[in-house]
């Protein structure tokens, strides 16, 4: 126990003031296509996206003071999706195909910054088994400090934005498997 006349009293209940003041970074973000659809695939896409895998440093569960809901991240990439286009409609509605989404978040600090890794893996299904797995994977340099919600919301949009460029550039590539495939089950 430190009696309150010590000099470490000030400092350490300045620090249980600020772990306990809930000071959480909630993340919303907003990433827009780089560029559209190559090619559109004519056919609807379902859209769903599971719960976010957070990682510390040190491979350590959770990132402290960083909470970015599920409904957010999904409700960013059906945004994302619709407005590049690759399909002919996004929604998390039944569709003529179905593509599911996990993603990782991790946090770690080098070289004096924060660096934000998203590891995107989506598989394409008309029905199970998937069709073929994508894995996008974008590392983008933050801040020297965590102090404000911007500093982690602004790194994390732009791995997600990179992410998502990616994957949906490999979905575009696979245009024959996709519009073949959906005429081959529908007849």
């Amino acid at each position: 126990m430190i009696p309150f006349n010590s000099p470490m009293s000030v400092p350490l209940l300045l620090l249980i003031l600020i772990l306990s003041s809930g000071c959480v970074h909630r993340i919303e973000v907003n990433p827009r296509s780089t560029s559209p659809a190559s090619t559109t695939i004519p056919h609807s896409l379902q859209l769903t996206v599971s719960a976010l895998a957070l990682e510390g440093a040190d491979h350590r569960p959770g990132i402290i003071f960083l909470e970015w809901p599920t409904h957010d991240l999904s409700q960013a990439i059906i945004r994302y999706a619709q407005q590049r286009g690759t399909f002919r409609s996004v929604s998390p509605g039944s569709a003529d195909w179905r593509l599911h989404i996990t993603s990782k978040l991790a946090l770690t600090s080098r070289q004096g910054r924060y660096h934000y890794h998203l590891r995107l893996q989506g598989e394409m299904s008309q029905e199970e088994p998937p069709v073929k797995t994508y894995v996008a994977e974008h590392t983008v340099a933050g801040s020297m400090v965590r102090w404000v919600a911007a500093s982690d919301r602004d790194p994390i949009e732009a791995a997600l934005q990179l992410a998502l460029d990616d994957l949906f550039s490999r979905i575009e590539a696979d245009r024959a498997l996709y519009v073949g495939r959906a005429e081959r089950s529908s007849s």
